[in-house]
């Protein structure tokens, strides 16, 4: 269902405690903390603490949800000190998704061509 934590979702075992992750921000509704397999100098994830599968279903389920992971991204980035930076959504595994638990990609710290690669 919707929300509820998944027994085996990596990021609701994050959320609950259960496996260890670097956090840099923690709000009521959020966590963000740094990837494991960072693609820039700065590389945070942020996600919603209540499980959703990815970005369209957070956004369906819970707009103001989806709102509070966008303001934790720009949160993030001024924690870090980003002139610029880019936050990406993978939805799907054909865009890259690999955990099933929605989550923003806040990338920064380098140079940032289009399109990414």
């Amino acid at each position: 269902m919707p929300g509820e934590p998944q027994d085996d979702c990596l990021f609701c075992k994050i959320v609950a405690g259960r496996i260890p992750a670097t956090i840099v921000r923690e709000t009521e509704t959020t966590l963000a903390f740094r990837d494991i397999n960072p693609q820039a100098p700065t590389h945070v994830l942020v996600i919603p603490k209540a499980h959703h599968e990815n970005a369209a279903a957070l956004a369906a389920a819970a707009p103001q949800l989806a709102a509070d992971v966008l303001q934790a991204t720009q949160d993030v980035a001024e924690q870090e000190k980003l002139e610029s930076y880019r936050t990406v959504f993978n939805t799907g595994s054909g865009a890259g998704q690999t955990v099933w638990h929605v989550h923003a990609h806040v990338i920064g710290g380098r140079g940032l061509q289009w399109p990414p690669g």
